[in-house]
């Protein structure tokens, strides 16, 4: 990490504003720093500009209107966690910010900023003499992935824990870049990349979060897999929304997260509607996420195993989310 005294520190009035400096300098956006600061002391990131969004008006403003939710990208995890309305009408996403690292990380970590975390690895998260000796890699100066030798993508992976229930809600980002913000699925936000897995450009940044409107009866539920039961990264975070009607499968939605270089939305899900919830769905269900859900050797964690957390995980949320 370069010497503090070397790096500028910027306050920007507004989102646009900040979107410019982004552009113009080698600088990058710092709300709550939960996740670039610790990259910064490590030597993975070196910015001599740090652009601080803490005097950006309403950025963590959290509205809802007409059934619909406007989540502020500065909204801290506690705030949407203790947030009881959001909580009554969105569970899984309160649920997945609870279960974000540790009560002080969430009073200050961001939404923005959980969505945009940097993805990890265990030859890329390590200390700079650490990653040096090992030749570096394909992620950050060097040009071999140790995941994945022979291959020519970096497999680090994304491990954010909210993309997962806002992908199962079907949620848009607000994007704010060089002329009038604009909207796009969260989906588009990510590429199966570890090391460029944001498809924002250089001057674009995530201004809030869109949620539609639920239906009558879906129900929504979030878990969260991890080796210890305390802070830590998890396995697979999965996310599930569903709706019955006359005891089958009406809706169904399932967001993954932590198992790839970005966040999945299980694909085919509506294969499984009209259904009743019984063990041969379940059963079918888990052939999707396993068929889905092919995670690399990026954590101490077995690959195999992290695809059957992911499993598990998602036939459980459903069999209870059924029975409620």
């Amino acid at each position: 990490m370069r010497p503090i005294t070397e790096i500028r520190l910027v306050r920007p009035a507004t989102l646009a504003d900040a979107a410019l400096l982004l552009a113009e300098h080698d600088a990058r956006v710092v709300a709550g720093g939960t996740d670039l600061l610790p990259n910064m002391r490590r030597g993975i990131a070196d910015p001599a500009v740090l652009i601080d969004l803490s005097a950006v008006n309403a950025f963590g403003t959290i509205e809802q209107a007409h059934g619909q939710w406007r989540l502020g990208a500065g909204a801290t995890l506690a705030a949407i966690a203790r947030h009881a309305a959001l909580a009554a009408d969105r569970p899984a996403l309160a649920e997945a910010a609870l279960a974000v690292a540790g009560p002080a990380h969430r009073n200050a970590a961001t939404l923005g900023g959980n969505l945009c975390q940097d993805t990890r690895c265990i030859y890329y998260n390590q200390s700079e003499w650490w990653r040096a000796a090992n030749g570096w890699c394909l992620k950050l100066k060097g040009d071999t992935c140790h995941v994945a030798p022979q291959g020519k993508r970096c497999h680090a992976a994304y491990e954010g824990d909210v993309a997962a229930a806002l992908l199962a809600y079907g949620a848009e980002v607000e994007i704010v870049g060089d002329g009038p913000s604009w909207r796009r699925p969260l989906a588009e936000l990510y590429r199966e990349d570890g090391a460029a897995h944001l498809t924002l450009a250089p001057r674009e940044l995530v201004a809030a979060v869109h949620l539609p409107a639920g239906k009558p009866g879906q129900r929504s539920a979030f878990r969260k897999m991890r080796t210890r039961g305390t802070m830590d990264f998890p396995l697979a975070s999965v996310a599930v929304v569903l709706r019955l009607e006359g005891g089958t499968l009406a809706e169904l939605a399932v967001g993954i997260s932590g198992t790839h270089s970005a966040p999945i939305a299980l694909a085919g899900a509506h294969t499984l509607l009209g259904r009743p919830v019984d063990d041969a769905l379940l059963a079918a269900l888990g052939k999707l996420v396993a068929k889905q859900v092919s995670p690399m050797r990026s954590t101490v964690t077995a690959a195999n195993h992290r695809r059957l957390v992911a499993v598990t995980a998602a036939q459980r949320l459903v069999r209870e989310l059924a029975a409620a």
